[in-house]
């Protein structure tokens, strides 16, 4: 067999427990998917292809890397865990060596089947479940604590694994994952909390794995996502945020019957209903000094130590001199894992008997009691610290200075924080391969940028000796300079990028967003700095929907003293923005006056029209239409003053809406379509972001409205199923809920087209939930609520309605309030509570006539006739006949065709029962003869039947 041949894509090499598919970069073990990164893979390829020779260095970056200048640090962190994956060393197997000063060499016997067996369908499910997070090693010794687990997790839905730091929790919760993932139908959501230092946060951890945000009660809105889910949560790392996590895991389980949570912890959360498996420590021999290396090797601790020292040390196999000096090392390790990997990784440098030696004198402040009775982190404690002690001075610097991190990092940015004077950044670079090596570090090589983290216990270790050094305030100082710098960059690449984009390149930053926050706004900060930090990460939680933590750090940040003008009126901006879904209220009107007054002060046009805009959505959404048409039309003029052509176009759009809301019908579509008809669509995003919508997206919504009122259905659907379109394309989750909610959800149902509302109101659903938008989370319940009517649900549909009417009262949006107590009302008459229906409507035009918002004044009237007629009280028809009449006068005054088609076949069935056959039919075939279009809709099905109908009648005189 040659060495020198590659192997063709369609070729599998086998090689020890292996089986290489270069076709599919897939490395398989007993059938069973190998975690690599593709860059491992490509190097596992590239020595598989001339195994038996050595492989030189730059080969190996020029074919990994190509066209791009890499250290070599970051060949040597890949190939380590490459030795890592195929367990190098283990009982004597070897497969990738280092020759020293020329690369490396493959040294396993390979060979190629002649025919290839597929791929078995568990390996590729495999391959799928651990993307959810890859243990950094092999298990070892867990079998009988795996099954354990998965017995209780069938007859438990709380079930926390308990054990010291370092025990293994988080390794043996990934095997359990990996084996019953299969059976939850809505998969696995696995949450670190390790990087959570806020307990507050807990619940926004779980939310933004589910792609949902949450608000001032999280639970709650959690419950809504996961009620009808069959789920496994895994809650990774709960000692330090232990009463939110019990909190979370009660809150969950009492609302989500199809929910189970596994948990991982130092000491239990005390959750209703949990069941604590303890996880032991691996198992060691007992204390003897009469071990053989055989009889050695049937203990977990010890497989793991020798598997260990056989991936860092060339050629190394367990000796039976050894076995007794690596099982007192064990042993006084408790068989914390952990600790046992890192006290393998320093035998490269000591030797067996230096580690044993070193550990020895490390360990004599525990001789003189049991070490079960210590503190639960005090043995891992303990092995840090005797860990750091053994490294070189440089890799103590930058293993402290790294503890700044709160998540993940790169090594970009591990050189920009830790490059001091003393320092330069290829000894930071070599430094970081060493800490990852010796498991001090973990690495995520599965991206084409290596990224990095500290586990918890290490990174809280590090932070103290950073404190007892009186290095942490330089450090953090950095840290938030430098994510800062980050931040601003992200900031600006807001307004040019989709939001999905923007969160997939921008979104890590949270984290150390978060930590730079904490630390500037710290009695040892920096106020100012914090305050920029603010700023700067607006986008973040704006753009992932963070909307209350937004509101809770901006608030924060403007309760500095000493604060700019222009920063003052940047976050009053932000927090009148996270503001709009908690509804119109004097807080958000006050936050909106104020950026307008600071703009004015300081001649800001483009912050006086951000202030101008806010404003105007409070005086609309608030029942205060002339004092918004005045805002929208002082927001007009200035846009046209300052040429500046997108807020040109968006102020014709404010008038046109303000004038539809107040019954102006005609000139406000003249205002909305000259807007729309000079919006480019995906043109610029930067007016989302001014105004927090899409402007030809928002322009599309009013333009479908005011088209169905006057009278053109079709024209209606089609504009509104563009801007759906639209919102979808941009990937703004706030624009798809607003054109969802202001018109295709509304005209779906109203037009009759039940089909198409179901698949919107789904998608409102959908979206409003996922990203936690208040509003439009209460409108997509009044619409579901309406569908239900509508389908034969009339008990659970009125229920919704009914709650949605509350939320929005609550909520002060009298905008949407009025007209869902017309529906309601409707819907109050169907089923006899005539009363209270007229009760409602009643409600429903006082609200309308005090805030001048006459736009659905025809409908309410026409609402108001018919329960009037129901009730056949003190001249019940007569009277309904004039309330219908003044229904006909708005809706022709207003232009309102379809208000007037739905009143006059009102007014036509009630002359049809008094015998007014002629005019009842005469009347409505003027009204319907006036449209050109929509004659498959509900309205004009309904005219035209009772057209028919009162054709054959005979005609009679009139009473």
């Amino acid at each position: 067999m040659s060495l020198r041949r590659a192997p063709s894509d369609d070729q599998a090499i086998s090689f020890g427990t292996f089986r290489l598919i270069p076709a599919q970069r897939l490395l398989l073990e007993s059938e069973r998917a190998v975690q690599l990164g593709s860059r491992a893979i490509e190097i596992l390829m590239a020595l598989v292809e001339r195994a038996g020779e050595s492989v030189s260095k730059e080969e190996l970056i020029a074919r990994v890397w190509p066209d791009t200048i890499v250290e070599e640090s970051n060949l040597k962190v890949h190939i380590a865990a490459l030795r890592k994956a195929l367990g190098d060393g283990r009982n004597g197997n070897r497969y990738v060596i280092n020759i020293p000063g020329r690369g490396y060499r493959f040294v396993a016997s390979i060979f190629r089947p002649e025919f290839n067996e597929p791929i078995p369908a568990s390996s590729a499910s495999i391959v799928q479940t651990n993307r959810l997070r890859a243990p950094i090693s092999r298990m070892y010794g867990r079998v009988d604590n795996v099954a354990a687990l998965l017995h209780q997790l069938s007859e438990y839905r709380f079930v926390t694994i308990v054990g010291p730091g370092g025990i293994g929790k988080t390794t043996v919760a990934l095997t359990v994952i990996d084996e019953i993932a299969a059976s939850f139908r809505d998969g696995v959501q696995f949450v670190d909390l390790a990087r959570l230092s806020d307990p507050s946060l807990v619940p926004s951890a779980l939310a933004a794995l589910l792609g949902i945000a949450v608000y001032s009660d999280p639970t709650l809105n959690l419950v809504d996502h996961l009620r009808q889910k069959q789920m496994l949560v895994v809650l990774d790392s709960c000692e330090h945020v232990i009463e939110a996590a019990a909190t979370l895991a009660d809150g969950l389980l009492e609302y989500c019957e199809g929910l189970v949570i596994l948990a991982t912890s130092r000491e239990p959360t005390q959750g209703s209903g949990e069941r604590v498996y303890r996880l032991p420590p691996l198992e060691c021999p007992p204390a003897s000094g009469l071990l053989s290396a055989a009889e050695a090797l049937r203990y977990s601790a010890i497989e793991l130590f020798v598997e260990r020292v056989g991936a860092a040390v060339d050629g190394f196999q367990l000796s039976d001199a050894d076995a007794p000096l690596i099982a007192e090392i064990c042993q006084k390790l408790d068989g914390n894992a952990l600790a046992i990997e890192m006290a393998a990784g320093r035998v490269s440098t000591f030797g067996i008997g230096g580690v044993h030696r070193r550990l020895d004198d490390r360990f004599r402040l525990l001789k003189g009691g049991r070490r079960a009775t210590l503190p639960r982190h005090r043995a891992l404690s303990t092995t840090i610290d005797w860990s750091y002690n053994l490294l070189s001075e440089p890799e103590r610097t930058i293993l402290r200075r790294l503890a700044v991190f709160a998540g993940v990092f790169t090594a970009e940015a591990a050189v920009n924080i830790t490059t001091i004077a003393d320092m330069a950044a290829p000894e930071v670079a070599d430094s970081l391969a060493l800490l990852v090596n010796k498991s001090l570090i973990s690495a995520d090589l599965a991206s084409s940028v290596a990224i990095y983290r500290l586990l918890d216990t290490t990174r809280a270790y590090a932070l103290e000796k950073l404190v007892e050094r009186n290095e942490y305030d330089q450090q953090a100082r950095r840290h938030a300079e430098y994510y800062l710098t980050i931040c601003e960059h992200a900031r600006e690449k807001s307004t040019e990028q989709n939001t999905p984009d923007w969160v997939i390149a921008y979104g890590g930053l949270l984290d150390d967003a978060r930590a730079a926050l904490r630390w500037a706004f710290s009695a040892d900060g920096d106020a100012a700095l914090g305050v920029r930090l603010t700023i700067s990460a607006v986008p973040l939680w704006q753009n992932m929907s963070l909307m209350e933590e937004c509101r809770k750090s901006v608030s924060r940040a403007l309760e500095i003293g000493q604060i700019g003008d222009r920063q003052r009126m940047v976050l009053l901006t932000a927090l009148g923005v996270a503001l709009y879904s908690i509804g119109p209220k004097p807080e958000t009107k006050s936050a909106w006056t104020d950026v307008l007054r600071i703009a004015d002060a300081l001649d800001d046009d483009d912050f006086r029209l951000r202030a101008l805009w806010g404003l105007w959505v409070v005086g609309v959404t608030g029942g205060k239409q002339r004092p918004a048409l005045a805002l929208a039309r002082k927001f007009a003029n200035l846009a046209a003053k300052k040429k500046d052509h997108v807020a040109s176009l968006m102020g014709e759009r404010l008038i046109g809406t303000s004038l539809h809301f107040l019954g102006e019908n005609g000139k406000g579509r003249q205002y909305i379509e000259r807007s729309l008809s000079h919006f480019v669509p995906g043109d610029n995003r930067s007016h989302a972001v001014r105004f927090q919508f899409d402007q030809f997206v928002s322009a599309s919504a009013y333009a479908a409205r005011i088209s169905w009122i006057m009278g053109f259905p079709d024209q209606a659907l089609r504009t509104a199923e563009m801007g759906v379109a639209q919102a979808l394309a941009l990937g703004h989750s706030l624009s798809l809920c607003y054109i969802l909610g202001s018109a295709a959800c509304p005209l779906t149902l109203a037009v009759g087209d039940l089909s198409a509302a179901e698949r919107n109101v789904t998608m409102l659903i959908d979206y409003s939930d996922r990203h936690g938008l208040a509003l439009w989370q209460i409108m997509a319940r009044r619409f579901k609520g309406h569908f239900g009517i509508k389908t034969g649900e009339r008990d659970a549909g009125s229920k919704l309605l009914f709650n949605a009417i509350d939320a929005l009262h609550e909520a002060g949006f009298v905008l949407y309030h009025t007209e869902a107590l017309a529906e309601y009302a409707e819907v109050l008459g169907t089923v006899g509570h005539i009363a209270q229906g007229l009760v409602i409507i009643n409600r429903a035009l006082a609200q309308s006539r005090r805030h001048e918002e006459r736009w659905c004044l025809p409908e309410l009237l026409r609402i108001k006739g018919g329960l009037t007629l129901l009730s056949a009280v003190n001249g019940g028809e007569a009277a309904a006949e004039e309330i219908f009449l003044d229904s006909l006068d708005w809706a022709r005054r207003q232009q309102a065709l379809s208000w007037e088609l739905r009143t006059s076949i009102s007014l036509a069935r009630l002359r049809r029962d008094r015998g007014r056959v002629s005019q009842a039919h005469d009347e409505l075939a003027a009204t319907y003869a006036r449209f050109t279009e929509g004659f498959a809709t509900d309205d004009l099905k309904a005219a035209r039947k009772l057209l028919a109908e009162l054709g054959e009648m005979p005609s009679q005189a009139a009473d």
